[in-house]
């Protein structure tokens, strides 16, 4: 979330796409009905089901599920065409006035720079012209045909309404109602929030769907406004920690990248990765890379890194590619993995393909699963019958079960989605065995460098430098942790002026006190602040708010430095004066910025040629993306890896995602519409959480039966009765379930043609005290997000039949 759960109060639109709040996040949901209630806010549902959140809406419109892109580009066109936006929010606080290089092109579904051979991009032509001083040619008359706002213009208009009920099968009048709603926001005193989940991440243009909503708030002008911005609902609880603290296999922790055998030495990698202003005066703060990366190693090994080995750049891993969980399995399935450690995660349940999984799994030496449950992973190899249909006596597997604790046992912090570390405290004690997850990787870790240090071996050297100063080794204290996460000071720190700012060891109170001189530590930059030497700041509980707008500043702590709505200086104009006085964040008071949040910075005036989005080297929000993504830096409608129409309306010859993370193994895995002609797509139901709760028996009783849900068109064309036993069938397998006919789902008009949805709930499987069923993923294609390689869950192909 760029802002927060309270902040949607502050909305007067609130469009929920991609996701079911109402159900999927009963909680939080009641901000968005608070708007609508006390603010008399519009509430807005684009979703292939009519759902509960559907059901308090003001507008609902259908879609067809993977059509999201072309729904959203219709709405640019829209405020576009009817000059709905915030012209000078656009003007001053986007690239629409940047230039881009005239090689730059895009045709029948490509963009330049394509190699059809690798099914990846040259991307060196996505990028601005520069003058003789490396700055970014600009036309502020957004006149010039190679400015960004006229490309943008002349690729999106081919999203007309006509295109977008052609390929979603929204009605037109729906839609047009729902641009009409959003483009009211366009005024300075009115604000949209899009909240979405993994209704949209969970595609194979997952990326593209978040990046084309988040231009349609940068014409709005509604990017850094309170009751604005981009709001992911994150899918549990601490899902925003752990992106934060780079648990992805290119990442590490605060958003730093982890290096690639490209970079063949310090430098190299930061100068790949500490980018230069792009225009004059631009505040650019990832140019302070080099300081977070410093204080990182410096938390990693402590004294060992020194200037003379690079900070021990040469003990981090180099990757010679993305190593996802899609990748992983394909490599565990051709028998190139031994073993595997898998932690809080249930890929059989939860994985694409899962018999595939399951087959990849049998492939092993060991595996080792640290859990607090029984799960399917655990228990892979058991014959289940059709459920779990294996030879069990073919798998030679080892297979190491280590109990570990849940959150509720003990303290610790949990990062929600609005950005917010809370502290919580152990509830109770951990049953038998079962230990902390720090515990056990301590375990580990000990006992792997003992042998290191006794048998020597390959690669010894990170484990034997790694810095390792808690208390009780074997059992590293959750606040020890988080006072590693936040940093310390390693010397004496001063100012520029000379001013004693931090004493040495003390815990620091802000990132900006970081150095590249190996004289501060921080494990996570971005969570610099969270624990000072005033105390633990998560564990903050004053919920006083004194602007009415919901920020609380004293409660639990929020990176990074406390602040509630990233961005905000866009909610003042260039000359300083918020947009809409009642929904103040910050004002340029004449000698400072201040406010009712922290100022995204305080030190640029206004008037200067600094932008208000600072972690952007030309400081302004990008309409166009230049290299970031890999499909191009224009968002573009392409189907989903099994289509229901067999073709692409918009470019015949580019049907699905060029660059899609697809291997041929899975290739050969995915369906027609031939044999599979409906959308399959999986949800949550509010009665389970994932595949946890099915162990509670409470909740077992409230949902204890798998079940899919289907239109009555489709259910009369089967014959298929409501309460009928069925069997729902894809390329890769099948499951049984009761059928639940209902008006919830419709058929669609799509490119001339009936379109057709089965809803699969995800929450069952072969453990817990639900009925025993099968798992929705056997359904699944193992296809990916080319960005983040998230497996495509919400749009595949399968029958139905009669069981």
């Amino acid at each position: 979330m760029t802002n927060h759960w309270v902040d949607i109060k502050n909305a007067n639109v609130v469009m929920v796409m991609g996701g079911n709040a109402a159900e999927a996040h009963p909680v939080g949901f009641r901000w968005a009905m608070e708007a609508k209630n006390n603010n008399d806010a519009t509430l807005i549902v684009v979703d292939p089901r009519f759902t509960r959140t559907a059901s308090v809406a003001d507008i609902y419109a259908p879609i067809r599920s993977g059509t999201d892109i072309t729904f959203l580009s219709g709405v640019l066109l829209y405020l576009i065409d009817n000059n709905k936006i915030n012209a000078e929010y656009v003007k001053h606080y986007t690239n629409a006035a940047l230039l881009v290089r005239d090689d730059f092109t895009f045709d029948d579904g490509l963009f330049s720079g394509y190699d059809a051979e690798k099914r990846q991009y040259d991307k060196s032509s996505w990028s601005y012209q520069f003058d003789d001083n490396g700055m970014a040619k600009r036309d502020d008359s957004l006149t010039h045909p190679r400015c960004v706002w006229q490309l943008l213009k002349k690729h999106v208009s081919r999203y007309t309404p006509e295109v977008v009920e052609n390929i979603c099968g929204t009605p037109k009048a729906d839609f047009l109602r729902v641009c009409d709603v959003l483009a009211s926001t366009s005024a300075a005193d009115r604000t949209t929030t899009f909240l979405y989940a993994l209704g949209w991440t969970q595609h194979t243009v997952g990326a593209q769907n978040i990046r084309t909503m988040a231009m349609i708030q940068l014409l709005l002008g509604n990017m850094g406004m309170a009751g604005g911005g981009v709001n992911a609902l994150r899918g549990h609880s601490n899902i925003q920690g752990l992106t934060d603290l780079g648990l992805l296999s290119t990442s590490l922790p605060g958003y730093l990248t982890l290096p690639s055998e490209k970079h063949i030495d310090l430098q190299s990698y930061l100068a790949a990765n500490t980018p230069k202003a792009m225009l004059a005066e631009q505040v650019n703060y990832w140019s302070n890379y080099p300081k977070f990366f410093v204080s990182l190693m410096k938390a990693f090994y402590g004294d060992a890194a020194q200037p003379e080995n690079s900070w021990g750049y040469d003990w981090l891993p180099k990757w010679d590619q993305a190593w996802d969980v899609i990748k992983y399995f394909n490599k565990m399935d051709k028998g190139e993995v031994n073993g595997y450690i898998c932690q809080g995660f249930n890929p059989v349940a939860s994985f694409p393909d899962k018999n595939r999984v399951v087959s990849s799994l049998s492939k092993l030496e060991y595996l080792v699963v640290i859990d607090p449950l029984v799960t399917e992973t655990s228990n892979f190899w058991q014959n289940h019958g059709e459920m779990n249909d294996v030879d069990t006596a073919s798998i030679q597997t080892e297979v190491f079960r280590l109990p570990s604790t849940c959150f509720a046992e003990e303290d610790g912090s949990i990062a929600n989605s609005g950005r917010w570390l809370q502290w919580h405290w152990k509830g109770g004690e951990a049953p038998g065995e079962a230990r902390t997850d720090g515990e056990i990787l301590a375990g580990i870790f000990h006992r792997l460098r003992d042998m290191y240090r006794n048998e020597g071996g390959k690669g010894a050297e990170p484990l034997l430098n790694m810095r390792w100063a808690y208390k009780q080794p074997d059992h590293p204290e959750s606040d020890e942790v988080a006072k590693e996460n936040n940093g310390y000071a390693l010397a004496d720190l001063y100012d520029a002026n000379g001013v004693l700012v931090a004493k040495k060891g003390q815990l620091l109170s802000s990132f900006a006190l970081l150095r590249d001189d190996g004289t501060t530590s921080s494990s996570c930059w971005i969570y610099t602040g969270s624990w000072t030497e005033k105390g633990n700041q998560m564990a903050n509980r004053d919920n006083a708010d004194p602007s009415g707008l919901g920020n609380t500043l004293g409660w639990a702590w929020a990176w990074p430095l406390n602040r509630r709505v990233l961005y905000n200086r866009a909610s003042a104009d260039p000359q300083g004066k918020p947009w809409d006085p009642k929904r103040m964040l910050i004002q340029w008071d004449g000698a400072k910025w201040s406010g009712n949040d922290i100022p995204d910075f305080n030190t640029a005036a206004p008037g200067s040629a600094t932008g208000p989005f600072i972690m952007q080297p030309e400081g302004l929000g990008r309409l166009f993306a230049l290299d970031k993504l890999a499909e191009g830096p224009f968002p573009e409608h392409y189907e989903p890896m099994e289509t229901p129409l067999g073709t692409n309306p918009l470019h015949p010859n580019v049907i699905s995602s060029p660059v899609v993370r697809l291997y041929e193994e899975d290739a050969q895995r995915m369906g027609k519409k031939d044999q599979f002609p409906y959308v399959g797509t999986t949800y949550r139901l509010t009665e389970h959480f994932h595949t946890w709760t099915k162990h509670a028996r409470l909740n077992a009783i409230a949902q204890p039966q798998q079940f899919v849900e289907i239109s009555e068109t489709l259910a009369k064309t089967k014959g298929i009765a409501n309460g009928d036993r069925v069997k729902v069938s894809s390329r890769r397998g099948f499951i049984r379930a009761v059928a639940v006919v209902t008006r919830r789902l419709q058929a669609l008009n799509v490119h001339g043609q009936q379109v057709e949805t089965v809803g699969i709930p995800l929450h069952w499987g072969f453990e817990g005290v639900t009925q025993k069923g099968y798992l929705a993923n056997t359904l699944t294609p193992n296809v990916g997000d080319s960005n983040s390689q998230t497996p495509e869950y919400k749009a595949f192909l399968v029958n139905i039949e009669k069981a």
